[in-house]
């Protein structure tokens, strides 16, 4: 899948968000820099679907559909929108995303997610206190567990503190999934991750390069497979016809009788 965001702003002369282009697509990391505290999340609104913009064109798969838009992307722990209330448990946090979901949720099937999340240790902690990488982690996969969901925007992780590349990895391996990423962050954080996302990008190209190869050999290696069984038919004998000698022998006789 693939989104495009032309020239989109909101607000009178763009004071809510100023005029930015972008695009983010399956199997790779987009980054957004936007800085304040209410623009990320109105970027994450119009990256999704779920707002539209006073100026400039959102398309989805080269369509304004923002319908199917909203159905395959979702939005991860975007202030006053998705972000979880912060003295809540994680295990709270985990049995209601789990119920976004539509997965069970009960006691027993949220302890078990925690434990697969790798965040057990956590599972008591509030969540405003756990490290911004099993945060984004937790949430992340479990927002990618809903069904239909090709697209994730990450709003804002590096407000939580730490070091971004402690939490890149986790966005790294939702591209490499084939989910299309887009990451908002602050300039500084960008400035830092720009050559992990340059190096992930290379890894999709040599990726995609080295699919295309693959099939081309496959494709010479058919081909030279028809080839032989083409040659092999063409050295095949013909098959013997019947010498028609003796039964025009065996007619002429009678006619010649007849005629005598």
């Amino acid at each position: 899948m693939k989104v495009i965001l032309s020239a989109v702003s909101k607000g009178e002369n763009g004071q809510n968000l100023p005029e930015t282009s972008l695009s983010y697509e399956s199997g790779r990391v987009t980054l957004a820099v936007v800085e304040t505290a209410q623009r990320p999340t109105l970027l994450a609104l119009m990256a999704t679907g779920r707002m539209a913009p006073d100026a400039g064109t959102i398309t989805f798969e080269r369509e304004p559909d923002s319908e199917a838009l909203r159905a395959s992307t979702t939005i991860v722990d975007a202030p006053d929108v998705s972000e979880h209330v912060g003295d809540l448990k994680l295990t709270a946090v985990v049995q209601e995303e789990l119920m976004f979901a539509g997965l069970p949720s009960g006691r027993a099937a949220t302890l078990r997610a925690i434990d697969e999340l790798d965040a057990t240790e956590y599972a008591t902690w509030q969540l405003t206190n756990i490290p911004a990488a099993v945060r984004l982690h937790v949430l992340g996969e479990l927002a990618a567990a809903r069904p239909g969901i090709r697209g994730l925007v990450l709003t804002t992780p590096d407000r939580h503190g730490g070091d971004p590349a402690e939490w890149w990895p986790t966005a790294a391996e939702f591209a490499r999934r084939g989910l299309a990423v887009l990451l908002i962050v602050s300039r500084a954080t960008a400035d830092g991750l720009r050559g992990e996302v340059e190096a992930l990008e290379s890894e999709r190209l040599a990726a995609l390069a080295a699919a295309a190869e693959e099939q081309r050999l496959a494709e010479l290696a058919r081909l030279a497979e028809l080839e032989a069984e083409s040659a092999a038919l063409a050295a095949e004998p013909a098959p013997v016809s019947a010498s028609p000698t003796a039964d025009t022998a065996s007619t002429a006789a009678p006619e010649s009788k007849e005629r005598a």
